[in-house]
Order: C-alpha cells, then structure tokens, then sequence
C-alpha cells in the first residue's frame, strides 16, 4: 500500500473550512484557567484577522485529497528568534478534519512546513501545543521536534 499523497495550495476562498475546524483546538483537556469557548473565539479571531487582512509574514495553506476536498491546513509565521534575531518559522496552527485523522494528512502539512521554512532561509521551525493535547504532541515529537522553551502561567487572583 503506497502513502496518500496531499496537495497542498495556498489558503484561497477557504474560510469556512479553516475556520470550521477551530473546535478541534481544544479537543483535549485544557489548563484549569483556559475556559473552552474563550479559546475557541481567540482563535477563530485570530484566524479570521489572518484571512482578511493578510498580513506579510502570514501564510495559510490547506491540504486536499485526491478529490480535492480541503482536509487540514497549516498556518505559518515568519517570526525572528529573540536570541539571535534569525528568521524563523512558526507553526501558528495546525489541524486536521476529523475525518481524516490518522491518514497522514498531520505529517504533510509537517513536511510542507519544514520544506517552506528551507526556502525561506528560516533557522528553527517552532510551534507551541498545550499539554494536555497528548496527540499533538506525540506527533510534533514523532516529526523531530523538541523542548526550547517552556511557558509557565499562573492566574493571577
């Protein structure tokens, strides 16, 4: 059986879709003080601000199947590294449509990232996972990546 291969495009007209699939961010056990829905309308926001305005450093590309129906997409930022002030990538979102879980669909938009950041002269591809999100994080680390910093947060009462 050979691997399924993706197209992966440039995000066009694929707002409902991307945006569809924000549920799928807090799919998993949250940090007591992150409330479900506050998360969920901070990333549709942030998501939609992409969309609409575009900016520079900004890029969505979306993964279709062989009958060209969207299945995934990646979100990714030009960032520069605090310490040594190298561009770098950073995998600002990721997700997969339930349907297609476990398919591969994750690992290319992996691979499309990885290969972009190369192009793009970018020194280290970054992306931050909440801990609780086991999945993600076994396939982050399945993919090569790593522990560089780690965010602490305590609410404050």
């Amino acid at each position: 059986m050979s691997d399924p291969t993706f197209l992966i495009r440039l995000a066009e007209d694929d707002d409902d879709f991307i945006l569809g699939l924000v549920p799928r961010f807090v799919d998993f056990h949250l940090p007591a003080w992150r409330k479900r829905h506050e998360c969920i309308d901070g990333i549709r926001k942030d998501l939609s601000r992409h969309l609409d305005e575009q900016p520079a450093n900004s890029f969505l590309f979306v993964a279709e199947d062989d009958d060209g129906e969207p299945v995934g997409f990646i979100h990714l930022q030009k960032t520069q590294d605090y310490f040594t002030g190298r561009i770098n990538c950073h995998i600002s979102d990721v997700a997969v449509a339930q349907s297609h879980e476990g398919k591969g669909v994750g690992r290319a938009l992996l691979d499309h990232a990885e290969t972009w950041a190369r192009e793009h002269r970018c020194h280290l591809i970054t992306l931050a996972v909440f801990p609780g999100n086991e999945r993600a994080r076994k396939i982050y680390e399945e993919a090569g990546f790593g522990a560089d910093l780690l965010r602490l947060a305590k609410p404050v009462r």
